[in-house]
């Protein structure tokens, strides 16, 4: 089982060195009826849901689960964009 160790440790660097497999976010428009209520939320997607197409039924399914309806997806972006989102998702941020 020696053997298994190094191949641990590779995988781990090229995930580490990888950065298609960086952090990614998105953010998105989505909505609740009766009452209509509104929302902007920021979310984190996992790697291989890092488009918008990608994107869609990852945020929707873990929207749906509060009640909301997914509406829009409006990007797909790294770390460096969550500052500049983070005062206009609010409560949204990250909350998904």
């Amino acid at each position: 089982m020696t053997w298994l160790r190094p191949l641990t440790l590779a995988g781990t660097l090229m995930l580490v060195a990888n950065p298609a497999l960086a952090a990614c976010y998105a953010d998105y428009r989505a909505k609740m009826d009766n009452p209509l209520r509104l929302h902007y939320g920021v979310i984190e997607l996992p790697p291989d849901a890092c488009t918008v197409v990608a994107a869609e039924p990852v945020i929707a399914d873990r929207i749906a689960q509060g009640g909301w309806e997914l509406l829009q997806v409006v990007s797909v972006f790294d770390e460096q964009g969550l500052a500049t989102r983070r005062a206009d998702a609010a409560e949204y941020f990250l909350r998904f």
